[in-house]
């Protein structure tokens, strides 16, 4: 090949990165594949601000058309975000026999099942490394470097924004979640709107697309448990720091005689694994194969220079390929398309962990009896428990930690709880992952 002449679909943070490494690192990226890269089109609404990056204007479209039907044009970059229209100019762009780069781990996640089918279709390649764990290359691995193994546990931190304000509050007993989360749209770390990170609802398009190539399990994401981190507290904190543990949102993938469970909450980890020194706005990946033992992934997860390096990683992929006429050489998700099954993932209400449980109620005889008759009622087994001072109105935290249990206990158990007279409010539950407790 003389070169790759790639096009552009969305010039924002991501896009502008992707354009600086291409014009920063040209010399070392065509002296390892080969040949040039050749930014031949660059389209998108608004091509009056500034990127940071200098691009010659002649590039420049608001039609995104001129980069799809461009027949010198081999791979399509799809940096606009959301569903529609991307969507439908990832869909036009393999109609026309483009390969196709993006970062959408919504649209990948919600319409996995049309896109990969059309590209299975198309005979053309699709690369998303950076929708998942910025710069961090966990989905090439999963696909073909730890191909060999069967994995039986991933836990994975894959959202900056939260690990921020869990790794804040943890630092600092006295700053509460409404003070950090502000703190991070100061630095820029969360949006106006922080929905998407807090509630976890970023955190489930990775783990749907992670569970993609650790199972070949392709799943709605409305049929994952997930829970963000509003509800935990300075309290809640300051008890797993007790305990010798950290709370981190995590997603949790397990697999277990045939059965695999996929989730994401906060969860409490002993402050000595590999995940609790995962801190600030960095990503980490714990995952354990059946050949390869334990293997940890750490890096920066966003930004525009992270994620347009795993961007412009998958267009070199997508090039190699070309140059050898060996397009789809890899399935996207490791699996062939006729191999990706929807079932087999476990009901929420029967996976079985470790619990923290919060419970506040009155300072009156028999009270810790009480709980602990109907935690035995409902077959949870107590590891150890901490009564703290009462509070003005004369309730005091209660906090339990069980050996494992099963889901549905747990929620009946403490739906049973908050019943007592003697109980205020709901009980605080946040799973716990520590294969110490027996």
């Amino acid at each position: 090949m003389n070169e790759a002449c790639i096009g552009l679909i969305g010039f924002g943070t991501v896009g502008a990165g992707v354009v600086k490494i291409l014009q920063e690192n040209r010399e070392i990226l065509e002296a390892r594949i080969g040949f040039p890269l050749r930014l031949k089109r660059i389209a998108d609404l608004d091509l009056e601000s500034d990127r940071g990056v200098e691009v010659d204007r002649s590039l420049l479209t608001r039609d995104a058309r001129e980069v799809i039907e461009d027949p010198d044009i081999s791979i399509v970059l799809e940096l606009v975000g959301g569903h529609d229209p991307a969507r439908q100019f990832i869909l036009d762009s393999l109609a026309n026999n483009k390969h196709v780069v993006t970062a959408n781990k919504a649209l990948l996640a919600e319409h996995g099942a049309q896109i990969f089918k059309a590209a299975h279709v198309a005979g053309r390649d699709i690369g998303f490394e950076a929708a998942v764990a910025g710069a961090i290359p966990i989905l090439r691995s999963l696909r073909e470097g730890l191909v060999a193994n069967r994995f039986e546990k991933v836990m994975a931190i894959l959202n900056g924004t939260c690990n921020f304000i869990l790794s804040a509050m943890d630092d600092d007993p006295g700053v509460s979640f409404e003070q950090t989360l502000s703190r991070a749209q100061e630095l820029g770390y969360a949006e106006a709107d922080p929905v998407l990170d807090v509630d976890g609802i970023d955190t489930a398009h990775k783990l749907v697309l992670v569970l993609n190539l650790t199972h070949g399990i392709r799943i709605p994401v409305e049929s994952v448990y997930v829970e963000g981190i509003r509800h935990i507290d300075n309290f809640d904190v300051e008890m797993a720091k007790e305990f010798l543990y950290k709370i981190k949102l995590l997603a949790v993938i397990k697999s277990l005689d045939g059965r695999v469970e996929a989730r994401l909450h906060p969860t409490m980890i002993r402050r000595n694994h590999p995940l609790a020194r995962v801190d600030g706005v960095f990503n980490g990946i714990y995952l354990k194969g059946d050949m390869v033992g334990d293997q940890l992934f750490y890096g920066r997860g966003a930004g525009r220079e992270p994620t347009a390096s795993a961007v412009v990683g998958d267009i070199v992929e997508l090039a190699r390929n070309m140059a050898t006429n060996e397009s789809c050489r890899v399935p996207p998700l490791g699996y062939p398309e006729d191999r990706i099954v929807s079932t087999g993932l476990m009901k929420m209400e029967d996976i079985e962990t470790n619990y923290y449980l919060r419970v506040q109620a009155l300072d009156r005889p028999g009270v810790l009896s009480k709980i602990s008759g109907i935690m035995a009622e409902h077959s949870i087994s107590i590891h150890s428990v901490i009564q703290k001072g009462r509070d003005r109105s004369g309730a005091v935290p209660i906090v339990f930690l069980t050996h494992v249990a099963r889901e549905a206990d747990i929620q009946k158990a403490c739906r049973k709880i908050a019943e007592l007279d003697v109980a205020e409010g709901p009980t605080g539950i946040i799973r716990i992952e520590d294969e110490s407790l027996s």
